[in-house]
């Protein structure tokens, strides 16, 4: 099997030589029935050989989870997909999610339309953020299907490995992160950015481990976001707000955790929700993106450390 240096899978325990964060081990970009080529050494994958149009046979989905497993973000190009082949990727990975936002809007509710013209008051996800992870089980996974892009360049989507975040923080700050709880809410984006009527009862609002544990790979997990995390749960607002704010900085400022998507027309690209942040750029005004997207219910609340 084909493989390239990558960051280490699994960080090491407490007492043992710490290397420095992300150094490299051999990771497959050979599959069954696929090759990938990574777009960084520990994030990202461009997939060659796959027609998502069509059904999708088991060993091919069982190869699928482990490249995405091993790689967070895949990037499938020249895909032709009407709605119901869209949601039939999405499906080989759970049941498909309806979007808060969808509440008011038209259409099909496993449909998140994403399309930003010269018109629109702001872009979705202009801002470092996991997919709602307001919700008491947000979303595992999202794929987004891009049709249309703008003519003068621009439009790509940023994405963040939250184990790589995790595992360049120190020891002293990791294991006091362990312990904490933050809650995320609704409101900060839908209400606060995008302007959004609330339904009825709101949007939604909950706590979640400000680390939390993959429950694939079981690598630790920094899971805190400047789109939806308020605040730590038990700390004074002014030392939930230093640390929060020290955080997304590093996210927002350390070019090494992130890989870039360049979108062409007829692009999907796959994402792991539970251990990724991304920042969809809005440097193309006055010109058009359009897609839409699919997410996928999660097995469970993200769990913390100690559970």
């Amino acid at each position: 099997m084909t493989t390239v240096e990558t960051a280490p899978s699994h960080p090491r325990r407490a007492g043992e030589h710490r290397e420095r964060p992300g150094s490299v081990e051999r990771r497959p970009t050979v599959y069954d029935g696929f090759t990938v080529a990574p777009l960084t050494p520990h994030i990202g994958a461009e997939v060659s050989g796959l027609d998502l149009s069509e059904p999708l046979d088991g060993p091919t989905v069982a190869a699928i989870r482990s490249a995405w497993a091993d790689w967070s973000v895949l990037v499938f190009r020249d895909q032709h997909l009407d709605r119901e082949a869209h949601k039939r990727f999405g499906r080989i990975f759970g049941t498909l999610h309806t979007h808060p936002m969808n509440h008011a809007r038209g259409g099909d509710p496993e449909i998140l339309v994403v399309r930003t013209t010269a018109d629109s008051a702001y872009t979705a996800g202009d801002g470092w953020h996991t997919d709602v992870s307001c919700e008491a089980i947000p979303p595992m996974a999202s794929a987004l299907y891009i049709t249309e892009v703008p003519e003068c360049g621009g439009g790509d989507t940023l994405y963040a490995d939250m184990y790589l975040a995790f595992e360049m923080l120190s020891e002293p700050m990791q294991r006091m992160l362990e312990g904490l709880t933050a809650v995320h809410d609704g409101a900060l984006p839908y209400v606060g950015a995008y302007k959004s009527t609330p339904p009825d009862g709101g949007y939604p609002r909950h706590e979640h481990p400000v680390v939390t544990v993959h429950p694939v790979t079981g690598r630790k997990v920094l899971y805190v976001n400047s789109g939806f995390t308020s605040h730590i749960r038990g700390l004074q607002p002014w030392e939930s707000r230093a640390i929060l704010d020290a955080l997304f900085e590093m996210i927002a400022t350390t070019p090494r955790l992130s890989c870039r998507v360049r979108w062409e027309p007829n692009t999907l690209t796959l994402w792991d929700n539970r251990c990724t942040q991304h920042h969809a750029v809005w440097d193309y005004y006055p010109h058009t993106r359009s897609g839409e997207r699919v997410s996928v219910v999660g097995d469970e609340a993200p769990v913390g450390v100690a559970g």
